[in-house]
């Protein structure tokens, strides 16, 4: 009788847990993706620039404008190699 009990009970929790996941993807899926903030605001970016003098990378993950002028490093413009992880071509 124990055993019946301890089963039900197991199998109760792991349903739940089941169903616990199962609604948490669902939502995670139907929400839309939020709106960019207005011009001014910290954006995410994900750059990475390259000094041509010494060889020193550096990566941007927030900027406040669209476009951004790159960095200066050993009295140098240091020069883009990727974009959101892609490979930049010169």
């Amino acid at each position: 009788m124990f055993w019946s009990i301890l089963k039900v009970l197991i199998a109760l929790g792991a349903g739940y847990l089941i169903f616990k996941i199962g609604y948490a993807m669902t939502r995670g899926i139907a929400m839309p993706i939020p709106q960019p903030p207005p011009d001014g605001e910290l954006r995410r970016v994900n750059l990475r620039f390259r000094c041509p003098s010494c060889g020193t990378e550096i990566r941007m993950m927030k900027t406040d404008v669209v476009d951004p002028v790159p960095p200066r490093h050993c009295m140098d413009e240091m020069e883009l190699v990727a974009v959101d992880g892609e490979a930049v071509e010169a």
